[in-house]
C-alpha cells in the first residue's frame, strides 16, 4: 500500500543502518551439497551480507562485533544433546564465524535461544551503534538439522567440533523456562503440544466448528506456500491449497489437533543469514553506497506471561503491546506498512498478530517475504534474520516504503517488532518497560495442580503418532460451587481410555462438561465420574 508518513529528516553521523543482507542454503541430494555445517552457512550468509554492503575484503577487517543466533543443537538441555546434536559444535560460534570471514571483532555475543532473538538483538545493536560503542556489527545465524538427520540415517559421522579462542558474552538465560515442571508432567513438552491448545482457545472465541475452521488455515498459510516455492532458499517447492491444507490424511498426517503437518514449522532445514549494520558516519567512510541504506524507524520487545497464567490462551497481548510500541516509535499505523513478514511458526501465531493488528486474514498485502516457518523453512531460532534479509532487499526495490517484522520467541511468549525503511528518520531509542510492566500486572486466573471432581473443557489438544490418536491434553474449568469454582487446571486422558479419546479426536470438546481427578500429581479426565473412579 502506498505510505503517507512524514517527509525525510536529516539524520547524523551515529544514526545505526542496515547495510548488508545475505542468505545462504544448502540441500541433501542437490548438486554443490557438500553437507555444511550451521556455522559454516552462517559465514557463508555472512560473506554474502558484506559483499552486498560492498565486499568481504573491504568491510570484515572492520567488523568490531558479531552477535550470532544460538543454534537448536545449543539450544538443547545437554541429555539431549547427544541424541540431537552428536556432531558438536564450535565452543564459541561468533568467532567460529569471524574466522571463516577474517574478521576480528572485539565483542562476540552469543544469543538466548529464542526465536525473537534476531529482531531482538539488532535493536539492541542499534542502540549501541548509535551510543558509538560500535562501529560495524555482523549479526547472523544458521541451522544444518537436514543435515544432521540425514548424516544419522545413512550411519554417517561428521565432526563440526571447534575450538575457537576469544572472548565471548554467552547469553544461556532462558533455556528451560518456557515451562513448567507440572506441565511437563502432563505431556506440554515441546511447541508442538502447546501451540494447538492456543489455537483451539481461539477456535472457541470465533465460533467456528473444527472443519470451518481447518479451513481458515487453510486459506491463511496456502498463499505463504506460494511465496516459499518462489524462494531459492526455501527447504520446500511444494504449493499447498487451503483445502489440502485443511484435510488431514496419508499425505498431510495430523501431529496435534488441531494442526496437521501442512502447518506446522519445518525444522529439516539447511539455512543460514546475516545482517550488516553500521552507523551513517562509518558507511560513508567505507564508501557503501546509499542505495543500500535502511533504517530501524521503530523496534520493540515485550514478553508473555507463563502459558497457564494468561487469561485467554487464543490472544497474546504482549504481541499486541509489542506492535503498538514499534508503530508509535516509527510514527507509521498498519495502514502505511506495505511489506509484512509475520512468525509463522503455527496458525495461531499469524492469526495472533492479525488479531494484534486488526488486520484480516486475506489482506492482499500477504503476511510473509520468505515463504513461512512451515514452508520456507523455520531455521531454528534465526527464522526472523531470513525476514529481516528479505524486507531489506523489497525495502531497496521500492525505495520509501515500510516494512514490518514480527518475530515471535518460545510459547507465544517473547515478541520483538521492527519496522523499517529506507526513508532516513534521526535515531530515537525505544523503551518498551512500560508496555512490558502493563503486561506482568495482567491478573492470572485462579489454578491448581491438584482439581477434583466436573469442570468444563476451556482448549484441547489430541496428540498423534503415525498410527492414529494417542494422548488428549486439557486446560479446563472447574465447575460447581465451592471456592474452587472457576480454577484453571491441566489433565491428560487415561491409558486405555479410548471413549475419552474418541470424543476429544471427533467430537466438539470445547465446553464439554467432563470429571478430573489427581493421582499422584497426574491430573485424569474422564467423560463420567464412574469411568473416573479408581
Amino acid at each position: 500500500m502506498p505510505t503517507s508518513a512524514t517527509a525525510p529528516q536529516p539524520v547524523s553521523d551515529a544514526t545505526p543502518i542496515l547495510i548488508g543482507v545475505g542468505q545462504a542454503s544448502e540441500r541433501p541430494g542437490t548438486p554443490g551439497y557438500t553437507q555444511r555445517s550451521p556455522t559454516a552457512l552462517a559465514a557463508d550468509a555472512a560473506r554474502a551480507a558484506c559483499d552486498d554492503a560492498l565486499s568481504l575484503a573491504a568491510l570484515a577487517p572492520h567488523i568490531d562485533a558479531i552477535y550470532a543466533v544460538r543454534t537448536m543443537a545449543d539450544s538443547l538441555l545437554p541429555a539431549m544433546q547427544a541424541l540431537h546434536a552428536p556432531f558438536g559444535g564450535p565452543d564459541n560460534v561468533p568467532r567460529a564465524v569471524a574466522q571463516r570471514i577474517g574478521a576480528s571483532p572485539a565483542h562476540a555475543i552469543y544469543s538466548p535461544a529464542c526465536g525473537d532473538e534476531p529482531q531482538r538483538l539488532l535493536g539492541e545493536a542499534c542502540e549501541r551503534l548509535a551510543r558509538g560503542e560500535l562501529q560495524l556489527v555482523l549479526l547472523c545465524g544458521g541451522e544444518a538439522i537436514s543435515t544432521v538427520r540425514a548424516a544419522q540415517s545413512a550411519g554417517q559421522a561428521l565432526d563440526w567440533a571447534e575450538t575457537v579462542p576469544g572472548t565471548l558474552d554467552d547469553r544461556r538465560s532462558n533455556i528451560g523456562v518456557l515451562r513448567t515442571p507440572h506441565m511437563s508432567e502432563h505431556q506440554m513438552l515441546r511447541p508442538p503440544s502447546i501451540y494447538p491448545l492456543f489455537e483451539h482457545a481461539r477456535r472457541a472465541q470465533t465460533g467456528l466448528s473444527r472443519a470451518d475452521y481447518a479451513q481458515a488455515m487453510g486459506e491463511l498459510m496456502a498463499p505463504f506456500s506460494r511465496v516459499a516455492a518462489a524462494n531459492p532458499h526455501a527447504s520446500s517447492r511444494k504449493t499447498w491449497s487451503a483445502e489440502a491444507i485443511a484435510q488431514a490424511d496419508g499425505h498431510n498426517r495430523m501431529i496435534a489437533d488441531p494442526h496437521p503437518i501442512a502447518v506446522v514449522a519445518r525444522d529439516q532445514v539447511n539455512q543460514g543469514a546475516a545482517v550488516l549494520l553500521s552507523s551513517v558516519g562509518m558507511a560513508r567512510a567505507l564508501g557503501v553506497p546509499e542505495s543500500k541504506w535502511v533504517y530501524l524507524h521503530g523496534y520493540s520487545a515485550v514478553d508473555e506471561r507463563m502459558v497457564l497464567e494468561r487469561q485467554h490462551l487464543g490472544q497474546s497481548p504482549a504481541m499486541q503491546a509489542a506492535y503498538q510500541v514499534a508503530l508509535n516509535a516509527a510514527g507509521v499505523t498498519v495502514d502505511q506498512i506495505s511489506h509484512f513478514d509475520l512468525y509463522s511458526c503455527f496458525p495461531i501465531a499469524v492469526f495472533a498478530a492479525l488479531d494484534a493488528l486488526g488486520l484480516d486474514a486475506l489482506d492482499p498485502r500477504g503476511f510473509t517475504l520468505t515463504g513461512g516457518l512451515p514452508y520456507f523453512g523455520g531455521a531454528g531460532n534465526n527464522y526472523a534474520m531470513h525476514a529481516i534479509a528479505e524486507l531489506v532487499q523489497r525495502l531497496r526495490q521500492q525505495p520509501g516504503s515500510f516494512g514490518l517484522v514480527g518475530a515471535n520467541g518460545g510459547l507465544l511468549s517473547s515478541h520483538a517488532v521492527g519496522i523499517y525503511s529506507t526513508r532516513p528518520k534521526p535515531w530515537r531509542d525505544v523503551d518498551s518497560r512500560a508496555a512490558q510492566a502493563a503486561i506482568n500486572a495482567l491478573p492470572a486466573p485462579p489454578f491448581t495442580e491438584h482439581p477434583s471432581g466436573w469442570a468444563t473443557v476451556e482448549t484441547y489438544t489430541v496428540l498423534h503418532d503415525k498410527s492414529g490418536p494417542t494422548l488428549a491434553t486439557l486446560v479446563g474449568r472447574l465447575s460447581g460451587p465451592g471456592p474452587s469454582s472457576g480454577q484453571r487446571f491441566i489433565a491428560t486422558s487415561a491409558a486405555g481410555d479410548t471413549v475419552a479419546l474418541h470424543a476429544f479426536s471427533s467430537g466438539e470438546p470445547l465446553n464439554m462438561k467432563v470429571w478430573v481427578r489427581s493421582e499422584a500429581g497426574h491430573n485424569l479426565l474422564a467423560l463420567s465420574e464412574p469411568s473416573a473412579s479408581p
